[in-house]
């Protein structure tokens, strides 16, 4: 029986970039709980845009956001991972070294940049919903930040993470969280790990988890539940640790397998 369901948000329950969920899964969220079965949102996103894309429901679920480093559930915080300052100032260094690129820092109290572009920071506050400051310079927030993110606008993100994972090794995870994003979280900060301690928590097991994802930072929560879902976008790696694969390119694919849990 089927206890626990963490689903990723981008590119599997939305199109990259939104936040205009089908209101008909906040019924069935709800209704699962009723059945107890919890849901859980586990996103590379902040905590804040992913609380908002789930505003109606988001006393009743749990909250694994920036890749497994910030995971919530109503007012208690279950996990938070943070880096210590030294790396923060190689990633940052790094990061402004790339070419054509765009980032923002996270820390629990909110999202920062420093960047001038006001395009992206347009397409972030409409698109992802992210309460995104400006400050003068986001060293300013290195005593508690949970995430770095770089969007490099003319890369793949898949193919940009692999030289940056053998930079930072040992010092912070780097993963593809969608078709530009690259994250750097602090050592730990993975959906799996974050995965696995919400399964602890609930006394939940690997068998009695269903999992839904489509990108790289989905593989370990993926692996840790007994059904394992790739959405049909899904890139082939991700395709090769899931059970099953969804059958077609609609996004209410994930609703439906849901709704056949009532």
């Amino acid at each position: 029986m089927i206890k626990l369901i963490a689903s990723d948000v981008d590119g599997t329950l939305l199109p990259e970039g939104t936040a205009d969920l089908n209101p008909e899964l906040y019924d069935v969220i709800l209704k699962l709980k009723e059945k107890g079965i919890v849901f859980a949102a586990a996103s590379g996103r902040q905590a804040n845009s992913v609380k908002t894309v789930f505003a109606p429901v988001e006393q009743e679920m749990y909250f694994i956001t920036n890749n497994g480093g910030y995971v919530t559930y109503r007012d208690e915080v279950l996990a938070c991972r943070v880096f210590d300052g030294k790396t923060i100032e190689e990633i940052l260094a790094y990061v402004r070294s790339l070419e054509n690129t765009f980032y923002l820092v996270t820390s629990p109290d909110g999202d920062y940049t420093d960047c001038q572009d006001k395009e992206m920071l347009e397409w972030l506050r409409e698109g992802y919903r992210i309460h995104i400051d400006q400050i003068g310079d986001v060293m300013e927030k290195a005593d508690c930040l949970v995430k770095i993110s770089a969007f490099l606008k003319d890369k793949d993100a898949a193919k940009e993470a692999v030289p940056a994972k053998t930079l930072f090794e040992g010092k912070a995870m780097v993963t593809a969280a969608g078709d530009h994003w690259v994250d750097f979280t602090a050592p730990g900060s993975e959906k799996g790990n974050a995965l696995k301690e919400l399964q602890e928590h609930l006394h939940v097991t690997a068998e009695e988890t269903m999992a839904f994802g489509d990108n790289n930072n989905d593989i370990g929560m993926l692996k840790n539940a007994g059904e394992s879902y790739a959405v049909s976008e899904a890139r082939e790696e991700v395709k090769a640790v899931c059970k099953y694969i969804l059958p077609d390119t609609n996004k209410n694919s994930v609703l439906k397998i849901l709704k056949t849990l009532l």
